[in-house]
C-alpha cells in the first residue's frame, strides 16, 4: 500500500546541514521514502526570521535537489502531477511553507504559488503579523496546557483569502484556537492540520480538541497524525499514533484521518524512528480498519483535498 505524508522538515534540515535530499542520515530522504512506498511527500520550508529572501533560497535548493534526482522523484503542483508520478513509480515531492510571517500581501502569495507552494501555514510557535500560535508562554517558558483564544489579525485574514484564491491549502497545525475558528466560519474550501494530534488523548495545546476535529472534518478537511511523542503521549510513537488515528475517525469520520509525520522536525521517536517504519504501520492500519479505510488514511483523504484545492 502506498501512502502520502503531509509534513516533514527534511528539506529545511538538509539545507542547513548541507546534505542531499536524495540520500542522508536523517529520518527521511528521497531514496528511503520511495523504498517505503511513499507516493507523495510534502516538504516544508520552515522560516522564522529569514524573511522572503531566505524562503526563496530554500525553494531554489528544493528545485535543484528534485531535478538532480529526476530518476526517482518529481515535483508535484497539482493532482495530475501526483497521478503521473505514481504511474511512473516516482516519488511526488510537494513543496509547502511553514510560517508565512514574511508575507505581506496577495502578490506575495502569488510568488509562493509561482515556485510551486501547495500548502502553507500562517504562523509557527511565535506570534507574527498574521496570527497567534496555539502555543502560549508564561514568562519565557511555554505553557502547554493553556489554549490561545485570540483570532486572526486583519492581515492574516487577507492572506488566508489570498491562499484560497491561489489554490494553496491552508494548514492550521500551529494556529490558535481563535484563528482556526475564524477560518472555519462559513468555510467553503477544506483546510488541513498537516501534523497534529488529539487533545483528548494528550492534553497539550498543540493538539486539536474533539470540536476542532469535527469542524475540520465537516469542511472536508483532513488531519495528519504527528509522530512526536510530546503530542502523542505514551512510550511508542507506533502504538500511540494508531490510538490518535482511531480518535480522529471516531470523532470526525473515516474521511478526515491522514499522516503528517513531522520527520526531521524532532529527534528520532521510539517506534517511528524514520520513514522506513511506514510499511509496518500501514499493515497494522489495514488489519485494524480494513483495506478500504486504510487506503483513505494512507493516501486517499489527503489526495482528495489536494485535488480539490490545488487542481
Amino acid at each position: 500500500m502506498n501512502y502520502t505524508d503531509m509534513h516533514c522538515d527534511t528539506l529545511t534540515e538538509c539545507f542547513h546541514r548541507g546534505v542531499s535530499l536524495r540520500c542522508n542520515d536523517l529520518q527521511a530522504d528521497f531514496a528511503r521514502l520511495k523504498a517505503a512506498g511513499c507516493a507523495a511527500q510534502c516538504f516544508a520550508i520552515f522560516t522564522q526570521d529569514s524573511g522572503a529572501a531566505g524562503f526563496f533560497g530554500y525553494a531554489d535548493f528544493f528545485k535543484r535537489e528534485v531535478e538532480a534526482s529526476s530518476d526517482i522523484c518529481a515535483q508535484a503542483v497539482n493532482y495530475s502531477d501526483i497521478a503521473t508520478a505514481r504511474k511512473e513509480g516516482q516519488l511526488a515531492c510537494v513543496l509547502t511553507a511553514e510560517n508565512l510571517g514574511f508575507v505581506t500581501c496577495a502578490e506575495d502569495v502569488k510568488k509562493l504559488k509561482s515556485v510551486g507552494v501547495c500548502m502553507a501555514s500562517l504562523v509557527w510557535n511565535k506570534e507574527n503579523a498574521l496570527a497567534c500560535p496555539n502555543l502560549k508562554f508564561c514568562g519565557n517558558k511555554p505553557d502547554f496546557a493553556a489554549r490561545e483564544a485570540r483570532g486572526l489579525k486583519k492581515s492574516g485574514a487577507e492572506i488566508a483569502r489570498a491562499l484560497d484564491e491561489c489554490g494553496i491549502i491552508i494548514d492550521v497545525s500551529h494556529l490558535s484556537d481563535g484563528g482556526l475558528s475564524d477560518l472555519l466560519r462559513a468555510r467553503k474550501k477544506p483546510l488541513v492540520a498537516s501534523h497534529s494530534d488529539a487533545f483528548s488523548l494528550c492534553g497539550v495545546s498543540r493538539n486539536l480538541t474533539d470540536g476542532q476535529i469535527k469542524s475540520i472534518a465537516d469542511c472536508g478537511g483532513v488531519i495528519g497524525v504527528n509522530f512526536c511523542l510530546d503530542f502523542l503521549g505514551g512510550e511508542s510513537a507506533f502504538i500511540s499514533s494508531l490510538r490518535h488515528i482511531s480518535r480522529f475517525i471516531s470523532v470526525g469520520g473515516e474521511d478526515c484521518a491522514a499522516f503528517g509525520s513531522d520527520f526531521d522536525g524532532m529527534s528520532a521517536q521510539s517506534g517511528m524512528e524514520d520513514c522506513l517504519k511506514m510499511p509496518e504501520l500501514l499493515n497494522i492500519l489495514s488489519d485494524m480498519f480494513g483495506g478500504r479505510v486504510a487506503e483513505k488514511i494512507s493516501s486517499g483523504n489527503f489526495l482528495r483535498v489536494f485535488k480539490e484545492v490545488c487542481g
